[in-house]
């Protein structure tokens, strides 16, 4: 295993269009998708890896066959590049779809708990990418803290009640009513940190609820830790870029970011809103990375 690959030209001339595939073009391309399968795994950092995603670019024969292969697991190719690999989503119908319920089952999370996960995640993904420009850039790096999640979600909840109040409609819905309004009530009742004697973050607080978000996000390869401060830091990949945008457009992502919390500045997400600023344009929606039950 090689420190670095470069992206370089190919040694000879690719194979001809009409040439027959084999069996071992198979069992390449089904390795291919296997290395897509594995987030962590960075193709500078494997020369196997790195050979056959040259060969996708300049091959396109293998190209569809590797796109066959994904499509046949229900996969979706997002994007086949050096900088993310063979980034590939699940379709809701594939064997390998994350859905919300396993989630749960896996941080032991009751029915309540469960709305107060997909709200963490939602939250993450909008302090990851605050502005359209930056879900569309490449380049572009989202940080995130356990902690920011934390108060940037209990800014919404402020928000919420503020708007409720205004429209009269401040009481409490059923726990598994739809939408922020029932979510808002739920996180605000909820203790940011709990309340153990060596003051421990408890599991089920607001904040071990993000700290169990983050740290799937990290295990499935879209986010990387890089601190300890502030309950946790961590900064986005390519992958979770190319999955935030593939999935934009939930309604609860557009609800949540039409509050006006995470503000257009330099483009460091904050919690309050810009000063004299009433038009701010943010990141249309945003996913989760799994598919509800």
């Amino acid at each position: 295993m090689s420190e670095h690959v470069e992206w370089s030209e190919p040694d000879g001339p690719a194979p001809a269009a009409g040439a027959a595939v084999t069996p071992a073009d198979a069992a390449d391309a089904a390795r291919l998708v296997s290395f897509g399968l594995q987030p962590k795994l960075q193709p500078a950092r494997d020369q196997e890896y790195a050979d056959l995603l040259r060969r996708y670019r300049e091959d396109p024969p293998f190209a569809r066959l590797a796109d066959a292969v994904a499509t046949g697991l229900g996969l979706i190719v997002l994007e086949v590049s050096p900088r993310a690999g063979m980034a590939v989503t699940a379709a809701e119908d594939s064997v390998f779809a994350i859905r919300m319920g396993d989630y749960a089952r896996r941080t032991s999370a009751d029915g309540g708990d469960r709305f107060l996960h997909g709200l963490a995640h939602l939250a993450v993904a909008a302090m990851a990418f605050p502005r359209p420009e930056d879900l569309a850039d490449d380049g572009y790096i989202g940080r995130v803290s356990v902690n920011g999640v934390d108060a940037f979600v209990r800014q919404a909840c402020r928000r919420l009640e503020e708007r409720a109040d205004e429209q009269g409609e401040n009481t409490d819905p059923a726990t598994d009513a739809p939408g922020l309004e029932a979510a808002w009530r739920i996180w605000v009742r909820r203790s940011a940190t709990g309340a153990t004697k060596d003051a421990r973050r408890l599991a089920g607080s607001t904040t071990g609820i993000v700290a169990k978000a983050v740290a799937f996000l990290t295990d499935s390869g879209f986010l990387q830790r890089t601190g300890d401060d502030h309950g946790g830091t961590y900064r986005t990949t390519a992958r979770y870029q190319l999955q935030v945008r593939d999935m934009a457009g939930s309604a609860a992502m557009a609800e949540l970011l039409e509050l006006g919390v995470v503000p257009v500045t330099d483009g460091t997400p904050t919690l309050l809103p810009a000063e004299e600023s009433d038009d701010l344009e943010l990141v249309a929606g945003a996913g989760l990375p799994f598919h509800s039950s």
